[in-house]
């Protein structure tokens, strides 16, 4: 009989360990969000951007936005330098200690820059890495004491908050989607593999409606032609509020305003969206 309950012992502590590997290896399925919608509202403040909002802050080519009100308060990408990051952070009175999670979307420079200076100041952060990144990557950030998990699929990173998993070729990348109660908030760092894709994958495993897409749209080389197609796509999948920054664009963030009115928001550095306030 003992040997018996050891048995059933030893396979469930084997069970629960191989359960956690593939925790950290990023690799479970993802059960999304069904019946009533989280009632959190996030509010979300752009920390690192190009595109100027608030006096007084840096800009630089990079993005990095820090999510809170969910239940873990999340920083995705890092901009392209860690000093300016924290600069900006500061003015912003953004305390370095409340972030549990940084989610870094794609291996470009602008947007994993700032990860090692954050880390160096904050071990402790949690990060979420897309699994195509090369391996000396992992090694430096976990060489901080960071715990690092990567990520290939769709992933639940806490309550109301998912990754889309790696989508796109070259690069591959991830965008962040938050479940609220107005509808689901994406957050794209570059949008690499398309705004356009990743809204309507988003929208597919989801079943939810968009209600805010917000961050890079890499538009700045696509023709007027190209912008509105996209545009007229975003509102067929109905998209109701855009803040495009960052590799957007001057042309594709003006035809996004004349599109989109009041649902059109000005994002650069500094800026702070409340969704409760969103319309």
């Amino acid at each position: 009989m003992a040997t018996i309950v050891f048995n059933v012992l030893l396979m469930y502590t084997v069970t629960l360990l191989l359960g956690a590997g593939q925790a950290v290896a990023g690799h479970q399925s993802v059960a999304y969000p069904s019946g009533n919608p989280t009632p959190a509202m996030p509010v979300i403040t752009v920390v690192y951007d190009n595109n100027p909002y608030r006096e007084g802050l840096e800009t630089a080519w990079g993005f990095s936005c820090l999510v809170e009100g969910m239940e873990k308060t999340i920083l995705f990408d890092t901009g392209g330098d860690g000093k300016k990051l924290l600069a900006n952070m500061d003015k912003l009175r953004i305390a370095l200690r409340t972030i549990d999670v940084v989610v870094v979307s794609h291996i470009h420079g602008d947007h994993t820059g700032g990860l090692s200076f954050l880390l160096t100041k904050n071990p402790h952060i949690m990060t979420y890495l897309p699994e195509s990144f090369p391996e000396s990557f992992f090694r430096e950030t976990r060489k901080h004491g960071s715990k690092v998990v990567e990520i290939s699929g769709p992933l639940k990173i806490c309550n109301g908050v998912y990754s889309t998993g790696e989508l796109g070729a070259s690069p591959r990348e991830q965008s962040l989607v938050v479940v609220t109660a107005k509808g689901l908030v994406i957050i794209t760092g570059c949008a690499h593999p398309g705004i356009e894709k990743i809204v309507r994958t988003v929208k597919k495993n989801f079943g939810r409606e968009i209600f805010l897409v917000l961050g890079g749209f890499h538009l700045t080389a696509s023709s007027k032609e190209e912008i509105q197609a996209i545009i007229a796509k975003l509102k067929a999948l109905g998209v109701h509020c855009v803040a495009p920054c960052h590799c957007t664009g001057e042309t594709a963030r003006k035809l996004f305003m004349k599109a989109f009115g009041a649902g059109f928001i000005d994002a650069g550095v500094g800026k702070v969206i409340d969704t409760v306030q969103l319309q």
